[in-house]
């Protein structure tokens, strides 16, 4: 996989990989990058045996960035990089508990009313 370097310009560059573009990234843009590229740049680490600085500088990345998504990945190789919006297994069934815990209480508030307004109000 041959990818893009920044040659020399002021701009900022960024590639499309799905359509193989380089655009040029005003200055608040952010960029974003898929699980492919994220997995691929770490596979160009361990498996080739590149370092961190040299992979970073050729994708135009900071050292760091990289070396957090390594971290990651290699922590949790199946469900590293979700998504946007997507949560990882255990945190969709915290997230699931947590909604569910909440309608439990409501429920009980709701009945510990119930119950005082009607022992206040014998028939």
């Amino acid at each position: 996989m041959i990818f893009p370097q920044n040659s020399g310009h002021t701009e900022r560059l960024g590639y499309n990989y799905k359509t193989r573009e380089v655009y040029t990234m005003g200055s608040g843009e952010r960029r974003k990058f898929d699980r492919e590229f994220k997995i691929e740049a770490i596979r160009l680490i361990t498996d080739r045996g590149m370092s961190v600085a040299q992979v970073a500088h050729d994708l135009d990345i900071h050292e760091n960035v990289l070396r957090k998504w390594k971290n990651q990945f290699l922590q949790d190789t199946h469900n590293a990089f979700p998504g946007k919006g997507r949560l990882k297994p255990e945190e969709e069934e915290l997230r699931r508990l947590k909604r569910e815990l909440a309608d439990i209480k409501e429920e009980r508030d709701i009945l510990k009313k119930a119950l005082a307004i009607f022992s206040k109000h014998p028939k």
